[in-house]
């Protein structure tokens, strides 16, 4: 994979490649993790995604992420990341910049980014017509910014916002 933006049809193998990856960090996070969760578009059965599996480990609290816990995550492959302008969340990728395989989000568990991820994800996945309408939605966007990865994100924000929005008001998790 390359740092354009490509989306590639769904692929039932990313269900099993989160299910591998899951037993890692469960180990590498130890009694840290309280919850785990396959998310993003490769966790939705039917829709198109760039072939990057997104998973969210949940912990108490963030400050409890220690030096220990980076090295068993390096040696699953899982690079740390800062990312200063996002400090809810502590953000791991195997592979290379620009073309990682696999994004671990780390957040407080069912705080409100784990619930969002969640509410998003769940949504899709009893809509159909929802499901099609951000399928459709990305396609046009990877036109669009091929080449322009924070540009496709951004892009699909004003969505993913109103889907949660929508998700809050059906029904809580």
């Amino acid at each position: 994979m390359s740092s354009h933006v490509e989306i590639s049809e769904y692929d039932p193998q990313w269900a099993k490649e989160y299910a591998r990856e899951r037993t890692k960090i469960i180990e590498a996070l130890g009694e840290l993790c309280i919850g785990i969760e396959h998310i993003g578009s490769t966790s939705v059965p039917g829709l198109g995604a760039k072939p990057i599996i997104d998973m969210m480990a949940g912990v108490e609290d963030l400050a409890n992420i220690q030096s220990d816990h980076h090295e068993r995550l390096l040696g699953n492959g899982y690079e740390y990341v800062p990312k200063p302008d996002f400090p809810e969340r502590a953000f791991f990728r195997r592979g290379e910049w620009g073309a990682g395989t696999h994004h671990l989000h780390i957040y407080k568990y069912k705080g409100e980014h784990w619930q969002n991820h969640l509410l998003f994800r769940n949504y899709l996945q009893s809509h159909p017509k929802s499901l099609r309408a951000y399928n459709d939605l990305k396609k046009d966007l990877a036109q669009q910014f091929t080449y322009d990865r924070a540009a496709y994100t951004e892009a699909k924000g004003p969505f993913i916002r109103q889907i949660i929005e929508q998700a809050r008001h059906e029904k809580p998790i």
